[in-house]
């Protein structure tokens, strides 16, 4: 059983399916969920120990949250789960969409390890930083945009891995297929079949869950992932294994 003992977890992004599921799974597994998330969203779920409500694209909102939870207690994780696109194709990036997304997706999740960091470092029982990613970072499915911001994280996880391993910090990446939270609406609402035609792109026939995918991050952000840092861990439904849809059509 995964035990955190009451250590402070940080999740990004927890007023959102996926975070919502990563509070809820990381609670039942001892862990003191410190929330955070825009002011919009609602942070008053029963696992939640404590909340915060900021913008991660303010960088001085994001170096006074790290002040603040680092001030009595240094995490034991990080689980940076906000993440958004809406620029499907590259027509659709404007100037303006580039920015948004790069700093939305990338660049607030590494300007808030990196003011974590200093508190992380030499705990006696280790600590961790969690990036959910995505499997646009690994072949282009559209949204090139925040395909190239999730690749960013994905180096950025790498260089957290290998030069602060010394300080007995690890870091990791939790890579989803596509995730049946409300992000799909606006997709469903001009084309409502589309999960059925989407699912047989993926061997399991189906999305994952955001249990499926906070299940993961809880792992590997979790005293039973002790061994693993630098890595990957796809949980995409099969999707990256290989190319089904190619198979069908050559399998007569």
């Amino acid at each position: 059983m995964i035990d955190f003992g009451g250590r402070n977890v940080i999740v990004t992004g927890a007023g959102g399916g996926v975070g919502g599921a990563l509070v809820e799974i990381l609670s039942a597994c001892g862990a003191r969920v410190i929330a955070a998330d825009r002011d919009e969203m609602d942070l008053t779920a029963s696992g939640i120990a404590e909340a915060h409500h900021f913008d991660l694209l303010d960088d001085k909102a994001v170096e006074d949250f790290a002040t603040r939870v680092s001030r009595d207690a240094a995490p034991a994780a990080v689980i940076s789960n906000a993440g958004w696109t809406r620029a499907e194709t590259l027509a659709d990036v404007s100037t303006a969409a580039l920015d948004h997304e790069m700093d939305l997706n990338f660049r607030s999740a590494a300007l808030l390890s990196k003011a974590l960091l200093p508190a992380m470092r030499n705990q006696p029982l280790g600590a961790a930083f969690v990036f959910i990613s995505s499997v646009n970072a690994q072949a282009h499915f559209g949204n090139p945009a925040y395909a190239a911001a999730k690749a960013a994280l994905n180096a950025w996880m790498r260089a957290i891995a290998t030069e602060e391993g010394r300080n007995n910090i690890r870091a990791n990446a939790v890579v989803p297929g596509s995730i049946r939270t409300g992000a799909w609406e606006h997709r469903l609402a001009g084309k409502p079949e589309i999960m059925a035609t989407v699912g047989k792109l993926y061997p399991l026939g189906r999305l994952v869950e955001p249990a499926e995918v906070a299940r993961a991050a809880a792992f590997l952000a979790s005293p039973f992932a002790s061994g693993i840092t630098g890595t990957t861990l796809n949980v995409d439904a099969g999707l990256m294994a290989g190319n089904l849809p190619f198979l069908d059509q050559i399998g007569g």
